[in-house]
């Protein structure tokens, strides 16, 4: 709220502050304002600072707490899960930190280089020009926040591959996860990987390659959006487009010109979200995949969930089933609070919910038309999407308690 981290005159109002810090540091997108001709370049140091702090703490938090359980467990479990995760097992805190750290400036550093390359060499910017553009979307991109320093975010660069697939790959990185990053960095055969990052990756390539299938598909005749383009061009767009439904936010087209189905597949595809213990958000991609194996097993008829040869306690997809359907409720909640007190389409509230509760950052242009009490709503939306499924998942983890007895069994009927 500071007078000097706005161009125009006075300062920032309290909403439109707090909607863009929560914005930020929960590493959404989410904009109520133009970001480059709203805020100054104060302003603008100022958000790029939340996002990094945003990015680092989400990541930071979540690979503590794994560390956390693990020194929870008795000392047989304990020797399991190290040497099944291979990551945040029996580590200390300090290496944890110090490894989020490198790992981020490291990807963040590469981006930059790229971007700003491009911004230079291919756009005419100034040197000064292209290393503040470059910077703040490599940090922007490996945070999943989103935010971007042009007033259509990456529209003007949707036939631009030297602009979009270096965002889209810091984007899968920082998404991710730390723990599946920190031991790619130890071991690259897949046969050595953990049971997490074998789930990470796998379940990460085939919403990539799906989601923008899906998106080619559905839009490739839209002359809002991919139909008014080259070949090669909705090729890269597509790919782009479907990338940042990986709770990014980044858009080289108009969101708010997608049909109606292409809105509620991306929908899908923005709760499931990315790794555990990176900066994407939604349910995680273990939570999902562990869900459909738990469906897999009941179909079978099997007394016991296994994945990938490996066993799954009962304890854990209790967990992912919490995890899941406290998710639904809040987008669900949420929506119906939006439908109520705004006349927009449902289409575009519910992907407006979705999208701040799985800290996409992606919008059809309805974010600032809402009203004071909807804005507010998905500021809570934010916080609860960042903190909610990390604490949740913590405290069902970090408390057990173990009855003496046993009710008798009662079995209500199903369906």
């Amino acid at each position: 709220m500071l007078p000097i981290a706005r161009e125009g005159p006075g300062s920032a109002p309290l909403l439109t502050a707090l909607f863009t810090a929560t914005s930020a540091v929960c590493v959404t997108g989410l904009i109520v304002v133009d970001t480059p001709a709203y805020w100054s370049g104060f302003g603008q140091v100022a958000i790029l600072a939340m996002i990094q702090v945003g990015g680092f703490g989400i990541m930071t938090l979540a690979s503590l707490v794994g560390l956390l359980i693990s020194r929870r467990l008795g000392l047989r479990s304990r020797l399991i899960a190290a040497a099944e995760t291979k990551h945040v097992g029996l580590g200390d805190v300090g290496r944890v930190v110090i490894g989020v750290i490198k790992v981020s400036l490291l990807f963040e550093a590469v981006t930059a280089t790229l971007l700003s390359a491009r911004f230079a060499l291919g756009y005419d910017q100034g040197l000064v020009r292209a290393i503040q553009l470059g910077v703040f979307h490599a940090v922007s991109a490996f945070n999943n926040a989103g935010f971007a320093l042009f007033s259509d975010n990456l529209i003007g660069f949707a036939g631009d591959p030297w602009i979009c697939l270096p965002i889209a790959a810091a984007v899968i990185l920082g998404g991710i996860g730390f723990p599946v990053l920190f031991e790619l960095r130890r071991q690259l055969r897949p046969r050595r990987w953990s049971l997490h990052t074998r789930l990470t990756i796998g379940m990460t390539v085939v919403l990539l390659i799906s989601s923008t299938v899906f998106m080619m598909l559905a839009e490739w005749e839209n002359p809002r959006t991919l139909g008014h383009l080259e070949p090669n061009d909705r090729l890269l767009s597509g790919f782009f487009n479907a990338t940042m439904l990986r709770t990014a936010g980044f858009n080289s087209l108009d969101p708010g010109q997608l049909d109606s189905g292409t809105l509620l597949g991306s929908d899908v595809v923005m709760f499931i979200g990315g790794g555990s213990a990176g900066t994407a958000g939604g349910i995680k991609v273990t939570t999902f995949v562990l869900l459909l194996f738990v469906i897999w097993a009941e179909v079978r008829g099997d007394a016991e969930v296994s994945v990938l040869d490996r066993r799954i306690e009962p304890r854990v997809w209790r967990q992912a089933l919490t995890v899941a359907l406290f998710s639904v409720a809040a987008v669900v909640i949420s929506t119906f609070v939006l439908v109520e007190m705004t006349e927009f389409s449902f289409d575009a509230l519910l992907y407006e919910s979705v999208s701040a509760f799985a800290t996409v950052g992606l919008s059809t242009g309805i974010t600032a038309k809402l009203p004071p009490a909807g804005q507010l709503v998905l500021i809570a939306l934010m916080f609860v999407g960042r903190l909610g499924p990390i604490s949740l998942v913590s405290a069902l983890a970090l408390r057990e308690r173990h009855r003496l007895f046993h009710v008798p069994e009662g079995r209500p009927l199903i369906g």
